[in-house]
């Protein structure tokens, strides 16, 4: 389970989904400042950094049933998207 950090609630415009194949359960708001990837999708927890991702989340759409996160930026400095199945997305609000 991914949530965002503490400093982060309450999430009042945001919610959470699972993961199909991996089986996680993962914490999303709509505070970006991307228009085109409104949602930022909390990855790792306050314990949980990973290397290179001091922030946590990443830049996503969240629709009904699939997720596209940014992952990663290109040689040409274009976003690399990741699609993530999900079920189960709740909103907080």
């Amino acid at each position: 389970m991914e949530f965002a950090p503490s400093s982060e609630y309450p999430i009042a415009d945001g919610g959470c989904f699972w993961e199909k194949s991996g089986g996680k359960l993962f914490e999303f708001d709509m505070r970006s400042d991307n228009p085109e990837f409104p949602s930022r999708v909390w990855v790792a927890d306050e314990c949980n950094i990973i290397p290179g991702l001091e922030s946590g989340w990443r830049y996503a759409k969240v629709k009904k049933t699939v997720a596209y996160l940014i992952v990663d930026e290109d040689e040409y400095g274009k976003p690399v998207v990741e699609k993530w199945a999900i079920k189960d997305k709740r909103n907080y609000f």
